[in-house]
């Protein structure tokens, strides 16, 4: 292998492959050998620029991009959640005074976040390169040789940070290369108004065919991003009904505590699969983000996590990347004890969420009922739940 150019390779395209670098950038004693491969095909770019969803970010995750001065100009913050669950009793409310934090979260749009990370990037020093998405052909033990079309790039660590990335993989690793679930649902994906909104409050709806969540909106205060996770034929049956139809249909789900709400733009559907990767570091490669893992939306804790992954890798990565010229390769066996456990948390509680409330078992369902009524009540049981969904696991 020809000597490595750069020190990290970071082969993604969404918002954890950007934040990894410029993290890496402002701890590295030389940026521009912090290599990010991204995916630009035509084909992609116009899907991230269309790009219809709003995004959840916790607390943590808003003081973590504002460090690296990439929030956006447009969030809508969420200061309380209602917790509900359709046709039975137990609500349970979620306040940031309770949590003695500024908010509980915020809301933006991923073409918002997507742009102000781009701007914040262009002056870090970091090396971008585009094309189609980049392939790990190979390592050995002194680094990685990637290619992206017809360009080869060598690394002395490399990073998949999304979905595209991609590794060779023995068939004793593709045999046990990652846990999956298909939840036989779609998310419907769309923006509403409300003819009676209450600024600063999201809401979080279980029924029997999945939760139904309400964010408020960073566009407007009247408007709300809604994520509504039906089985694949009822997400498409309400797929074609008509503006008013489908806003009669939400209304029926969700009730009137924001009155009357009507479609505001297109929707869309997606379908919905747990996936986990078991492995998260072979040799030099490293895997975070959605390349390790994928979650169902409720909660709200996808990109919440991946963001935790960059974070915590980028401490771990310091010491060795700040050396003169960094050889051998990083310890990171703590990094990885550390993700395995916040991982495995934050996998559990959304999976058990995802499918808890829609068993249509009305023991099953009763007792979620009565769960939600106990966190309403004992600050005790409510406040370890909020606190890892605010900021992961700490250990």
């Amino acid at each position: 292998m020809d000597t490595p150019l750069y020190d990290i390779a970071i082969l993604g395209s969404g918002p954890v492959s950007n934040t990894l670098a410029q993290l890496l950038a402002q701890i590295a004693n030389t940026p521009s050998r912090i290599l990010l491969l991204r995916d630009e095909r035509p084909e992609n770019l116009d899907a991230t620029a269309l790009d219809p969803r709003a995004l959840a970010l916790n607390q943590g995750s808003r003081v973590l991009l504002e460090s690296i001065d990439a929030w956006p100009d447009q969030a809508a913050d969420i200061l309380t959640v209602h917790v509900s669950q359709q046709g039975r009793l137990g609500r349970t409310l979620i306040s940031h005074a309770d949590m003695q934090t500024p908010r509980l979260g915020s809301v933006v749009t991923y073409s918002a976040l997507h742009e102000r990370l781009n701007q914040s990037l262009q002056i870090t020093g970091v090396t971008v390169a585009g094309g189609p998405p980049a392939l790990i052909t190979g390592q050995d033990d002194r680094g990685i040789t990637i290619r992206q079309g017809q360009q080869t790039y060598h690394a002395r660590l490399a990073v998949l940070a999304d979905g595209q990335a991609q590794a060779p993989l023995t068939e004793d690793e593709k045999e046990a290369a990652a846990r999956t679930r298909d939840y036989g649902q779609h998310a419907i994906l769309a923006t509403v108004h409300a003819s009676n909104p209450l600024p600063g409050r999201a809401w979080e709806r279980f029924t029997r065919q999945g939760p139904l969540a309400l964010l408020p909106h960073p566009q407007r205060h009247d408007l709300y991003a809604l994520v509504w996770c039906q089985p694949q034929a009822q997400a498409e049956a309400l797929q074609a009904l008509d503006d008013s139809h489908f806003g009669q249909a939400l209304e029926s789900a969700f009730g009137l505590r924001l009155g009357t709400l009507q479609p505001y733009g297109p929707r869309h559907a997606v379908p919905l699969r747990l996936t986990m990767r078991q492995r998260t570091l072979r040799g030099r490669i490293v895997t975070i983000g959605n390349a390790a893992q994928t979650l169902h939306p409720v909660a709200g804790q996808g990109l919440n996590l991946g963001l935790r992954d960059a974070a915590q890798l980028s401490l771990a990565l310091r010491d060795w990347l700040r050396a003169n010229t960094p050889c051998g390769t990083p310890d990171l066996h703590d990094w990885l004890m550390q993700r395995k456990a916040d991982r495995a948390l934050t996998i559990g509680i959304t999976d058990l969420l995802a499918r808890s409330f829609s068993t249509g078992l009305s023991p099953a369902e009763h007792a979620g009922g009565l769960a939600l009524l106990g966190l309403d009540l004992m600050p005790t049981l409510r406040q370890p739940l909020v606190r890892h969904l605010l900021q992961g696991l700490r250990i």
